[in-house]
């Protein structure tokens, strides 16, 4: 097969921005850093404890042994908090020139404007705007920063932080930003309220060497609704950074919750994320992923579904160009009866690139009747590049509903052939082929989103 050369046009996200922080820690991970943070913050002091114990387990915890090779990061060269020279504001005029320059160019508050109800944006270690819709307001939505949150709503805060959904032990890359977080996003959704507007966050990392390790926490009261979408990037550097953040969504009995997001982090990136809903009776969560850049990614968004008629779908893709290995898939976990899932993850690979789909379906005992499916779809666009796949599947009763495919497949010669002799020139022809490939994913994700993805994987073929 010919050699395709395709490449992300990522100059909108890699140009790093031209503002001087107020305070930039040292690098390092230790005891002094996290009650730093903790001390910014004026955080209670439950929440440093549960910081330090995170700290304590991360120090005793081995890197993990499979997924990629993370021998390259060393968290001792992260600087672990940013706090921008940025107060954080409602009103998008004040927030800095420099900083309001960089999500101008990347059309935050223009989507804000024509189709969102409420946007937050986070500037390396700090929320720097936060404006919600009145009329949300007044149907008592909250859509904090969850800085601002841990002091507001303590209660709600303290019952849902790093409990029930996501506990601090849970694993090496989750102890780490539950000793360091910063910022994030907090909402509440309460019961029988239907947001109809997607609310957005957006997380920017600018520092050198930056690590980002935001908390996002969402509460969907019993019947309702909410769409949220979040975005990250970051300029591209010689030196490593690391994202790590957690999110926990909470969908209580009836509701309904999508989670959108593009992770678009620059090739010297690492990102090792985790995401979980624990969902109630009756409830739905939709998860919408697309993951671009970063040089190492392991993510797998999870769900429980902890009540009888849950039901979870995961939809998902992943480009892995040059250097980049992209480890991610999704996860059901099925512990109620009558529960379904849905799991539906594609990749495509250039240059060498390594996509792996990394997924599990755990049905309990107690799980009867279930159902669920697995379908993971891989394009390689050249000879060089690697594909993965390592579904894993443990049922605890017989009386399942289980189905998986995978399937492989390049770009083939008679493909091409039939495209170019109707006309279409060979760079047309592939970008046709991907433009099909990806499509199930596209029609997912809401316009503003879907319009982003499309450019992100915009294709220029060269010399065949």
């Amino acid at each position: 097969m010919q050699k395709v050369d395709i490449n992300l046009n990522r100059e909108l996200y890699d140009k790093a921005d031209q503002h001087k922080a107020k305070f930039i820690a040292k690098p390092g991970l230790n005891e002094e850093i996290v009650r730093l943070i903790s001390k910014s913050k004026n955080e209670p002091e439950w929440m440093l404890e549960k910081r330090l114990r995170a700290l304590e387990l991360f120090n005793q915890t081995p890197v993990p042994n499979w997924g990629p090779d993370l021998s390259q990061l060393d968290v001792n060269e992260i600087v672990f908090f940013v706090d921008p020279n940025a107060k954080e504001t409602d009103k998008w005029e004040d927030v800095p020139a420099e900083i309001k320059q960089t999500f101008d160019r990347l059309g935050i508050p223009e989507a804000e404007k024509k189709a969102l109800a409420g946007v937050g944006a986070q500037y390396d270690s700090n929320v720097v705007y936060h404006h919600l819709m009145k009329e949300l307001k007044d149907q008592g939505v909250i859509f904090e920063n969850m800085d601002v949150a841990v002091q507001k709503y303590p209660e709600l805060v303290k019952k849902y932080f790093m409990t029930s959904c996501i506990p601090i032990n849970d694993h090496k890359f989750i102890m780490l930003p539950a000793a360091v977080w910063s910022g994030g996003t907090f909402i509440y959704v309460p019961k029988g309220v239907k947001v109809e507007l997607p609310l957005q966050a957006y997380f920017r990392m600018n520092e050198q060497s930056g690590g980002q390790f935001e908390h996002t926490l969402i509460i969907v009261d019993e019947g309702a609704e909410l769409h949220y979408l979040e975005g990250c990037s970051s300029p591209r550097y010689s030196k490593n950074s690391l994202h790590a953040g957690c999110v926990e969504l909470h969908v209580l009995p009836g509701a309904k919750m999508t989670y959108s997001s593009i992770e678009n982090w620059s090739k010297n990136v690492y990102n090792l994320n985790t995401k979980r809903a624990i969902v109630h009776k009756n409830s739905i969560v939709r998860w919408l992923n697309g993951n671009m850049g970063s040089c190492k990614t392991m993510l797998y968004p999870c769900s429980i579904l902890a009540g009888e008629n849950a039901h979870s779908e995961s939809i998902g893709i992943a480009f892995a160009g040059p250097g980049q290995d992209q480890d991610t898939g999704a996860k059901a976990i099925h512990i109620a009866p009558n529960t379904t899932s849905i799991i539906k993850a594609k990749s495509i690979s250039k240059g060498g690139g390594i996509s792996s789909y990394r997924g599990l379906v755990r049905v309990t005992k107690d799980a009867v009747n279930t159902k669920s499916n697995v379908q993971c779809d891989a394009l390689l666009l050249d000879n060089e590049s690697v594909s993965n796949t390592y579904p894993y599947m443990k049922v605890d009763n017989n009386k399942v509903n289980l189905g998986h495919e995978a399937t492989v497949s390049k770009i083939g010669e008679e493909q091409l052939f039939y495209l170019t002799s109707r006309g279409l020139t060979e760079q047309q022809a592939v970008q046709m082929i991907v433009s099909g490939f990806i499509e199930p994913v596209i029609k997912a994700l809401p316009l503003e989103y879907a319009v982003e993805l499309n450019k992100l994987i915009e294709l220029e073929v060269e010399g065949f």
